[in-house]
């Protein structure tokens, strides 16, 4: 079985998110349905389908979380002294070559990769092409849209 890299910080959100559901969602779902049982009759109960259907989405998601976790390899970012060479998790200031636009990025894992918090997966075609770079070097990302070409301004490991 494929090792998926996962940082520290992404291991521990995916840890918090399978307590919350194993200790609050969970139990309060099993409740949900003990009381739409109580209503009688279960094949025209609304309630109690419903809240079935939440118990299965609830028990699949933590069949999920419980998986990514034991495939999970976690790196500690910290720990990790590559100077100015980008690989897992590292944090990496760029500019657009043809539109001066500054960006930064965290190379994290496929599971905690959220665009929106500068978090970009291993898989994603930046990081692919960042992957392996070194600070002040030009990293071509061939995009649908064409290939553009981004600067390496800063390379760090936080």
């Amino acid at each position: 079985m494929n090792k998926s890299p996962m940082t520290v910080r992404g291991a521990q959100k995916l840890r918090e998110e399978l307590h919350e559901l194993k200790t609050v969602a969970r139990p309060r779902v099993i409740q949900a349905i003990a009381e739409a049982r109580a209503h009688g009759d279960l094949k025209e109960n609304a309630e109690y389908h419903a809240a079935r259907e939440q118990q299965g989405f609830i028990e699949g998601r933590i069949v999920e979380l419980e998986s990514k976790l034991a495939i999970a390899e976690i790196i500690d970012v910290h720990s990790i002294n590559a100077g100015d060479k980008i690989v897992f998790g590292a944090t990496v200031d760029l500019v657009n070559v043809d539109t001066e636009e500054e960006v930064t990025y965290q190379i994290v894992g496929d599971d905690e990769a959220d665009l929106k918090a500068n978090l970009i997966s291993i898989s994603s075609p930046i990081a692919r092409a960042l992957i392996g770079k070194h600070q002040d070097e030009i990293a071509t990302v061939k995009a649908p849209g064409g290939d553009k070409e981004y600067e390496i301004i800063k390379v760090r490991y936080v």
